[in-house]
């Protein structure tokens, strides 16, 4: 009967098996994901969603660089009734295939009222988007804290995200217009689209503690369930205790930012769940980046998943 080798014991011997398994594992994941997956249930290319518990849309810079003409009628065919993340020149098409402006873009998320140097442009950008979301019924428009500014102390940094957004907020009131600031994670620096080293609303409890002291129903957080699993994780319970102060929804796989399907960590099924027997009326946004070869069949799959 043959022996183990005499500088290996049963322990390193498990170990290596299990890790090929794994390793072997990961990699057909990865390539099935690729290719769409036989894993994942598939709808067919009819599918239209019937938003009766969830209303949804599309951030549209996933798909670049896909022409927007062939993107807003797949939107539409599909059942979503909103698109955001897309140049305003498209909006007067979205129209035409009946879907909506669901966020209007407000500044980079780099230059944010951290920076008090930066407060007048950003109060100018900020009418500017607001203004843009009156006239297309967009009820939301996207703000950021910005990058933290090297030697400024975190209070002050705080300080100077609520004084700009008390000063700014009684115009997005005016017009009948909410601002959704958005948590984003600062640990992946995989991509420039995948997380934000520096960035300073990196707690979703910091943001939320921002917008308290604002205190006006027209400024709100932009929940997205991929930057929550990063930076705080317990994303289901998270959103149920926040609802009061949540003003838009983004999803995405971690990690990675890719589909939500099961080759990543959440549950979808149960977030939306959640999400659909909770008091949120507003928008769900597919925002992650299609890693399968098919894109408009990956944004169908997350479609399809979220119609609950």
């Amino acid at each position: 009967m043959p022996t183990e080798p005499s500088n290996l014991s049963r322990r390193d011997l498990l170990k290596s098996a299990v890790g090929t398994s794994v390793v072997g594992s990961l990699a057909m994941a990865g390539t099935a994901a690729a290719e769409n997956p036989a894993t994942a249930k598939l709808p067919p290319e009819d599918f239209k969603a019937s938003g009766k518990r969830i209303k949804q849309s599309v951030m549209a810079w996933c798909f670049n660089p896909m022409p927007m003409e062939e993107l807003i009628p797949a939107c539409a065919k599909m059942g979503l009734v909103g698109m955001e993340g897309l140049d305003k020149k498209w909006y007067p098409l979205m129209k035409e295939h009946g879907l909506k402006v669901s966020l209007a873009q407000g500044h980079s998320f780099k230059e944010g009222p951290v920076d008090s140097s930066l407060h007048p442009m950003l109060e100018a950008r900020l009418k500017e988007s607001i203004d843009t979301a009156a006239e297309w019924d967009c009820k939301n428009v996207i703000t950021f804290t910005g990058m933290s500014v090297e030697g400024q102390s975190f209070d002050q940094g705080t300080k100077n995200c609520v004084d700009f957004f008390k000063k700014i907020v009684p115009y997005a009131e005016e017009k009948n217009v909410t601002l959704v600031l958005e948590h984003l994670n600062s640990r992946d620096d995989s991509h420039p689209m995948k997380g934000h080293p520096g960035y300073f609303g990196d707690d979703v409890d910091h943001c939320i503690d921002i917008i308290k002291q604002v205190d006006s129903p027209n400024f709100k957080l932009l929940f997205d369930f991929y930057h929550v699993q990063i930076m705080n994780g317990d994303v289901t319970r998270r959103f149920q205790q926040l609802l009061p102060y949540i003003g838009h929804l983004h999803t995405a796989g971690n990690p990675g930012r890719c589909e939500i399907d099961e080759n990543q960590e959440m549950n979808y099924a149960a977030i939306i769940r959640a999400v659909a027997e909770s008091d949120y009326d507003g928008y769900v946004v597919q925002e992650y980046i299609p890693t399968w070869d098919d894109k408009i069949a990956a944004l169908r799959h997350g479609v399809a998943l979220c119609d609950v």
